[in-house]
């Protein structure tokens, strides 16, 4: 789990040992949906950047697969295109595209025209990728995930040899609720095997997210106070300053809590939770994630709250209410926020609550995981002028900057005992060289050698929708849905969640 965007020359450690990371084998990348939005900004990007960090193999290939009317010319041009964009949104210096590594891509680069459920279709993609290593990129709607392997299935194109594997990346949404995720498992697992299956969640390609585990488990000072004797509580925060933008129609059905907390907030909160990995093999690493969400206590409703955002201020700007947007129903109940509060029922947690938050139109652009710990007494300070000590917290910043933060107290100088609070922090940028990344080119890197570490599991999968399935079983209801200003902290609702444990939120903006 290295940054493998950082450097493409050999990095040598003590004793002379290479620990630069190893070419992907040969094979061909297809992408069903390669002419969609996201192949053309973050999928191909990140082929890109591997390219330039010298980890692609010279027998690697892109087949992009798609309905739309296209050739390989046109599509090498699109391909372009999208990589100088890539360039431009991404450098501030507009540093163009390296035409060596261009030249090295575009023969590579092949178009298959044909439906996604049409036998023809795969029929044309086995005469280009032939008997070779294959990753198929699922990078189209739901809906098409079990088709798509039910004919790569039958194309005999999902069998592998001896020497060769056949992998598939299913992206998200998988499933809207727990039963269909089961059946999604049920019918992939009836073609591939589970070792085949990638399923993705892009947060897990933020090097923070894995570093994660790399605080926790590789510094000595963390992992001893990382408990119910030492932490008081645990926040979670995923919010956003835009609204549904484009996406109304599929926001309309999925809602915040479907889109947000079952795939990516739940990962986050493995991670913080976990126990150490026997080691960190994929299989080591993702059965203690699953045994963290397996122990989540049943919600209550008094544990949730729902909100939708109202006509506000978001960057200076007056912007409309979700109800507002266009193609969204002036009378929809779908949340745009969720606060939750999770127990988890184990000797490790149990009794240390995990708060999580997510929604749209809010104060700030920010992920994070702030870890507060327990206050220290204040009998020692009960003759000085502290009225209470700087709390203790720990905060894993993973967007939009990258780094962590140690809050904690400090005595102002002078001749009396004064304390003050004062901040430690850890910048990613500061400290590491890193190259423009989408996100993806771990992922994509780590499918190509087999690495299952940061993918879903089946089970891993259903244990994040066991978890809120209650919520969605409740059903939307009108009183129980709490307004927010756009623009702001979020609702009023949220605030009364922690304020009951005498706590509250870290602010956002």
């Amino acid at each position: 789990m290295e940054n493998i965007i950082a450097s493409a020359v050999s990095q040598v450690g003590e004793g002379g040992q290479d620990y630069s990371p190893r070419r992907s084998p040969a094979g061909s990348f297809v992408i069903f949906g390669g002419g969609g939005d996201l192949t053309r900004r973050l999928l191909l990007p990140a082929i890109y950047n591997l390219a330039c960090a010298g980890l692609l193999d010279d027998g690697f290939g892109i087949v992009a697969v798609d309905r739309a009317e296209l050739g390989d010319d046109q599509l090498r041009q699109n391909v372009r295109e999208a990589l100088e964009d890539f360039a431009a949104r991404r450098r501030a210096d507009a540093v163009p595209v390296r035409e060596d590594v261009w030249e090295w891509m575009k023969p590579r680069i092949r178009y298959v025209r044909g439906d996604f459920e049409a036998p023809q279709t795969y029929s044309d993609v086995v005469a280009i990728v032939g008997e070779q290593n294959c990753i198929f990129y699922l990078a189209v709607a739901a809906r098409f995930f079990g088709p798509i392997v039910d004919r790569l299935g039958e194309a005999g194109l999902v069998r592998e040899g001896r020497h060769t594997f056949r992998r598939v990346i299913v992206e998200k949404p998988f499933g809207s609720d727990l039963a269909s995720a089961i059946a999604l498992n049920t019918r992939l697992l009836h073609t591939l095997e589970e070792q085949q299956i990638y399923r993705i969640d892009h947060y897990l390609g933020k090097e923070t997210v894995q570093n994660i585990m790399a605080l926790r488990f590789s510094n000595g000072f963390f992992e001893p106070l990382w408990n119910r004797q030492n932490i008081d509580h645990v926040q979670i925060t995923a919010a956003e300053t835009v609204g549904v933008e484009q996406r109304a129609r599929f926001y309309e059905s999925t809602g915040a809590l479907r889109d947000m907390v079952p795939n990516h907030v739940m990962q986050l909160l493995a991670m913080t939770a976990m126990e150490a990995p026997i080691s960190f093999e994929a299989d080591a690493v993702r059965n203690e994630k699953t045994k963290v969400l397996d122990a989540i206590h049943s919600l209550a409703p008094a544990d949730v709250v729902r909100g939708q955002y109202a006509p506000g201020v978001v960057g200076g700007k007056e912007v409309p209410g979700y109800r507002q947007e266009p193609g969204v129903d002036p009378h929809s109940l779908t949340e745009t926020y969720m606060a939750m509060k999770f127990r988890i029922d184990n000797w490790r947690w149990a009794g240390v609550p995990f708060y999580v938050r997510t929604g749209k139109r809010l104060a700030a652009r920010k992920t994070e995981i702030a870890i507060h710990f327990k206050s220290a007494p204040y009998a020692l300070f009960r003759d000085t002028p502290v009225d209470r000590l700087t709390p203790n917290i720990m905060v894993i910043h993973i967007q939009p900057t990258e780094g962590v933060t140690l809050q904690f107290s400090a005595k102002v100088p002078g001749p009396s005992v004064r304390l003050g609070g004062v901040r430690m922090k850890f910048d990613y940028a500061e400290w590491f060289s890193e190259g423009p990344s989408t996100g993806y080119e771990t992922l994509i890197y780590d499918c190509m050698i087999g690495d299952a570490t940061l993918f879903q599991r089946a089970d891993n999968i259903e244990a994040g929708w066991r978890a809120v399935q209650p919520v969605l079983d409740w059903g939307q209801d009108a009183r129980s849905l709490a307004f927010y200003a756009a623009g702001s902290e979020g609702p009023e609702a949220a605030n009364a969640l922690l304020a009951r444990d005498h706590r509250h939120w870290l602010k956002i903006g």
